[in-house]
């Protein structure tokens, strides 16, 4: 199983279905797009972000960059960054297909992994 798909994100807060990411691999080189918004919000910008990606639309955004399988744990994926949105802060980021693939764990950092919060999505396709 690979991180690559259509991811169903799920809001840590509420608990609801917030967007769907499609994460591809380029040459071992995974990157993740919002394709669409679930919310209330389709039209969302990026308000915070202090990158190139500053008030573009949420949708169509790349959030997830420079993502490779690690050398030493196959079951992993590291070394590329997250945005969210929300804050327009850019944590590290690591990815782990679980269940089979059918979820991914979704784990944003600073520093080290241990510092930081995980995201559980449901694969779409």
């Amino acid at each position: 199983a690979t991180p690559a798909g259509l991811w169903k994100t799920i809001d840590d807060e509420s608990k609801t279905e917030k967007s769907l990411v499609r994460i591809t691999d380029a040459g071992g080189v995974y990157t993740g797009k919002v394709e669409k918004i679930l919310s209330d919000k389709p039209d969302a910008k990026c308000t915070e972000c202090t990158d190139a990606r500053k008030d573009q639309p949420v949708q169509g955004m790349v959030i997830l960059r420079d993502i490779k399988q690690d050398a030493s744990d196959k079951g992993l994926w590291v070394g590329g960054d997250i945005l969210d949105p929300n804050d327009g802060k850019v944590y590290k980021v690591q990815l782990k297909p679980v269940d089979g693939g059918k979820k991914l764990d979704v784990r944003g950092y600073i520093g080290t992994p241990l510092l930081g919060r995980t995201q559980t999505w449901i694969r779409v396709e």
